[in-house]
């Protein structure tokens, strides 16, 4: 879950889209954990990929959806819930 929610927060950070590589650093994971993390946050449906092809370079970014926003307000509500009865 922390995992799940720095990702998140990494890409509402920039603005609701990220690169793949800053997404990866900036959540500290290697490039195969990310891989994993993110097949199961588009499966669940809480980021979606973005794919622009520009001057024959592909360019991907991940996008954080309603669904990704509305998973970090709630696990925000019971993170702090957490901390109110001292768990």
């Amino acid at each position: 879950m922390e995992i799940i929610s720095d990702m998140l927060v990494a890409i509402l950070q920039k603005g609701g889209s990220i690169k793949p590589t800053h997404l990866m650093y900036k959540a500290n994971l290697s490039h195969n954990q990310m891989k994993g993390y993110l097949e199961e946050l588009e499966k669940k449906n809480l980021v979606a990929k973005n794919d622009n092809e520009k001057e024959s370079k592909e360019k991907v970014s991940i996008k954080i959806t309603s669904n990704g926003r509305t998973f970090l307000a709630k696990y925000g509500e019971m993170k702090e819930f957490e901390k109110t009865f001292g768990l």
